[in-house]
């Protein structure tokens, strides 16, 4: 099977769920004969250097990337007010992007071409043009349900009429695409069960986030010392920034009084200096690590405090596949079978937070317990290899396409 997986950004390092999800996928589906090319935007947001790229990465048949400068213009932001065109959609159309598309799908041919989220869409009329290949969206998340639950948090009326407007063009736009693909493979049952509410009838296939288990190796030594909490995730991410001021701001004054010994690393990419400049007390900012499993091996809680998202939370999966105690949200839950108190625990206030940290320091003795039930259990469910054939069989199969 031959496969051109076409993304967004380009998915290296691994600090964030949309490169752990791809690069996951992709190695598992070479590792079961599928010959797969990698075509990658390199944005100015998360641009990578790619001539210092590690031995590992070598998963790919060939792989093809431009740079794009994906920056927010204020005046672009403001002219597309006066446009029908979702102004998320657009920073991400290239004419050099679509050049190269054209060129390798000129000189190879593919069965299918997986586009890595809503925002390759664009680019489906000159797959069609230039492809027999079937095409498949992996869609990460249900794009516009991001945006509508920032907007419902957001207290500024100005910015909030603007993101409303912006997700409302972002909706038109996610729901008039679901004619375009001949398969759709959401993430979650969740995410399924809502585009078949919004009008797609056609193919489908459920594909969770995989995780390779010898990517995680767990050490236990951080329930032998003080409890501690973690929080690792790129902190340009609107839903990261907004769940880590939540849980600063309303969550933790109040356990700092009530648990003063108790220390809280922060650890992610483009730390905002607003929040380092607080000086809040036992929070230490680490800014970016080099290595996200030794930082999250050193603490034996991690916190994922999300408000507003959709998909499933690759960073959970992480933290249970180190055994890690995580603490999330309901949200942050969502499409994560995962029960509270037997793979992991669930606070959505102020109170659900105390009375999970007063838990863990109740049932230190036992909480690598649930440490290694979470493991398990992920072991189990997002096991990396049969998430993958179970994609590929629905790719091979008679009524999607016929492999040479």
């Amino acid at each position: 099977m031959r496969v051109l997986q076409i993304c967004k950004k380009f998915p290296f390092p691994l600090k964030d769920g949309e490169s752990i999800a791809i690069t996951h996928l992709a190695k598992a589906m070479t590792e079961l004969g599928a010959e797969v090319t990698l075509l990658a935007m390199n944005t100015t947001k998360h641009h990578v250097d790619t001539s210092n790229l590690p031995k590992n990465f070598n998963h790919y048949e060939s792989v093809y990337f431009t740079e794009i400068d994906n920056r927010i213009n204020p005046v672009s932001a403001f002219l597309n007010l006066f446009s029908s065109e979702s102004f998320h959609i657009s920073r991400y159309i290239s004419r050099s992007f679509e050049k190269l598309l054209i060129q390798i799908l000129q000189k190879n041919e593919f069965d299918i071409i997986q586009l890595e989220t809503l925002y390759l869409a664009p680019y489906i009329p000159a797959i069609r043009k230039h492809s027999k290949a079937q095409i498949s969206m992996r869609a990460h998340n249900v794009e516009f349900e991001i945006w509508q639950r920032i907007t419902e948090h957001t207290t500024n009326p100005l910015k909030k009429w603007y993101l409303n407007h912006l997700t409302s063009k972002l909706k038109k736009y996610e729901i008039a695409q679901l004619v375009n693909y001949d398969i759709l493979v959401p993430i979650t049952d969740r995410d399924a069960k809502i585009f078949a509410s919004l009008g797609f009838k056609g193919k489908m296939q459920v594909v969770p986030i995989g995780i390779d288990k010898n990517d995680y190796v767990a050490n236990n030594s951080s329930f032998d010392r003080e409890l501690s909490l973690s929080f690792i995730g790129s902190l340009d991410w609107l839903p990261n920034i907004e769940g880590l001021n939540f849980f600063l701001h309303e969550i933790w004054p109040v356990l700092h009084k009530k648990f003063p010994k108790l220390t809280f690393h922060v650890a992610g990419r483009n730390t905002p200096e607003s929040l380092k400049s607080k000086n809040l007390p036992g929070v230490v900012f680490e800014g970016e690590v080099a290595d996200a499993v030794e930082f999250l091996n050193k603490h034996s809680v991690m916190l994922v405090p999300i408000l507003s998202g959709s998909g499933m939370r690759a960073k959970i999966l992480e933290g249970m596949a180190l055994g890690k105690v995580v603490i999330t949200t309901t949200i942050g839950l969502e499409g994560n079978e995962a029960r509270h108190k037997d793979h992991l625990l669930v606070a959505d206030n102020t109170d659900d937070f105390v009375d999970c940290i007063e838990y863990c320091y109740k049932q230190k003795d036992n909480l690598a317990k649930i440490g290694q039930n979470a493991q398990s259990f992920i072991f189990e469910q997002h096991h990396n290899l049969e998430l993958a054939k179970r994609l590929m069989n629905r790719y091979k199969s008679p009524s999607l396409i016929a492999v040479s």
